[in-house]
């Protein structure tokens, strides 16, 4: 009963059967390699994959790491106990079944071990066991498969040979030809085998990319939450500052202002007394009275005071340029260290090199337009300019660092920009940016996007909206990006490769015009994270 329940452990859950080239998923579990292949393709459509017994589910299909030991365990328990996969017994037991070991076409019997001697020296044909006999024998003669007809690929009998309708063809025996067949099945096995290494170490290689990107975009997160973070704080102080500064003047603003009112409120106590005094005045009757009254020549100073006070009431005001500079003086600051933080400069100032332009385009004296002519401009005929196509490089090269510049595309359906080396042909079919690899380039044709190199596309969606392209250079990554400038900004595609020489600016225009954007030498964009 151990043995038994042993053995049941050596059955794939898929097929019931003992383990055929098994595999192992992550959670665990083995399968047959096909068996298991068949399930996770039947999942694909869905896009998750779970595995068949114990559910769990996997975002990507798993990868299946062959189970060295596990299948040398089977393929010992398969060929020690022939009855497990055949289910034939010996057609002449003793007492019990007795699993058969061969089936003898001749007898159409299958025979143990013990019998199995005894037709051997009759030199029967023994094959291993079957109970399909039927498949054995010509359809037509009922007798024994013993040749194989090449003319015909099909296993033929004695009589097929000659007076059947196999007559007079070139036959093999049966052995001949399925050691023939088994040949060209090695090299094809041997074949598959190669391209399922390659590609299992493609996968392996995507995951490990896969792995480094996370691990990338893990790092630019925690620089960027920090950035943020860090931001806040300042922010959060220049607010306490200028908050504070505000308070204070406010607090200074209102004592000068209690105190002015202060000395208003005296001011009126004492206008209120001369009033009443003038009051009395005017009521008395006696002139003598009237006229005798000292006090009278101090009225007069009254506009002088209000001239005076009203002068006063000026001061003291709230200083908003004050705290606007304050403000101002601290948002500087913390975008002078997000610039440091983060490194972000201006596009590269490309300009125009007219001593590699074509004769039927225009370049203005900025040298940052590119605009297609009907007349021939007769250009001085030079090594360095093109003869065959409308375009121009730059007179900057770059070989290494990072950069970006943009390019005004809406004015043109017909054009190229890119980069190439200084090396591409100047004259030919070859010269133009794109048709060879030299040089790398965003190709725009009735409204349809491709990037193009060596001559070879890659197609572009048909839904792109693109009227200002962004070309951005990692020349020691190897990679040259290009994206489309619309809201939000798009990445079209990046092109990877190792760059042998030093890279141009190249644009080509068939109609209309285009025009480099920007004018800021600087560098690109690099995230730097604090270690």
């Amino acid at each position: 009963m151990a043995t038994a329940d042993l053995r049941q452990e050596l059955d794939c859950s898929i097929c019931l059967n003992i383990y055929t080239d098994p595999v192992r998923l992550r959670c665990g579990h083995n399968f047959c390699r096909v068996c298991i292949d068949r399930v996770l393709d039947t999942q694909e459509e869905s896009e998750v994959y779970t595995c068949p017994e114990c559910r769990a589910v996997f975002q990507d299909r798993p990868v299946l790491e062959k189970n060295r030991k596990l299948c040398n365990i089977a393929e010992h328990v398969r060929c020690n106990n022939p009855e497990r996969e055949t289910g034939v017994f010996c057609t002449y037991p003793v007492h019990s079944p007795v699993p058969a070991l061969k089936t003898c076409l001749m007898c159409e019997a299958s025979i143990c071990d013990i019998h199995c001697k005894t037709h051997k020296s009759r030199e029967h044909n023994l094959i291993d066991p079957t109970t399909s006999l039927e498949k054995r024998k010509c359809s037509v003669h009922k007798k024994i498969l013993e040749y194989y007809c090449t003319e015909d690929d099909t296993c033929i009998c004695v009589s097929c040979t000659l007076a059947g309708e196999h007559r007079g063809h070139l036959v093999e025996t049966l052995d001949e030809a399925s050691e023939k067949k088994k040949e060209k099945l090695r090299y094809v096995l041997q074949t598959l085998t190669t391209k399922r290494e390659e590609t299992e170490k493609r996968v392996q290689s995507l995951q490990e990319r896969r792995s480094e990107e996370k691990e990338k975009a893990a790092g630019v997160t925690e620089t960027v939450t920090a950035l943020f973070r860090d931001i806040r704080r300042q922010l959060e102080e220049l607010e306490k500052r200028v908050l504070s500064e505000i308070s204070r003047q406010e607090e200074s603003v209102l004592l000068s202002v209690s105190d002015l009112i202060q000395q208003l409120e005296i001011k009126k106590d004492e206008l209120s007394r001369k009033m009443r005094h003038i009051e009395e005045l005017c009521n008395m009757s006696d002139p003598v009275a009237v006229l005798q009254e000292p006090d009278t020549g101090n009225l007069c100073d009254i506009e002088d005071r209000e001239r005076h006070d009203d002068q006063v009431s000026g001061e003291g005001d709230l200083d908003v340029g004050l705290i606007s500079e304050t403000l101002y003086t601290g948002l500087s600051d913390i975008i002078t260290g997000i610039n440091i933080g983060i490194y972000v400069q201006g596009p590269t100032d490309i300009l125009l090199d007219v001593n590699t332009a074509g004769n039927n385009i225009l370049i203005p004296g900025n040298m940052k337009t590119v605009s297609v002519s009907d007349i021939n401009q007769n250009h001085p005929e030079t090594p360095e300019r093109f003869q065959d196509y409308p375009q121009v490089l730059s007179t900057r090269s770059f070989s290494s660092g990072q950069y970006y510049w943009e390019v005004e595309v809406s004015k043109s359906v017909l054009c190229r920009v890119g980069m190439c080396y200084p090396s591409i042909d100047r004259r030919g079919r070859q010269s133009a940016i794109g048709d060879n690899n030299k040089s790398w380039c965003l190709w725009r044709y009735n409204n349809q996007f491709a990037l193009r190199h060596d001559s070879k596309l890659i197609q572009l969606p048909d839904n792109i909206r693109c009227d200002r392209v962004r070309i951005y250079l990692d020349y020691e990554a190897g990679q040259l990006s290009f994206y489309s400038l619309c809201d939000p900004i798009r990445h079209l595609h990046t092109v990877t490769a190792t760059f042998t020489e030093p890279l141009h600016a190249a644009l080509c225009v068939w109609d209309g015009c285009i025009k480099i954007s920007g004018g800021e030498s600087g560098a690109g964009r690099n995230l730097q994270r604090d270690r």
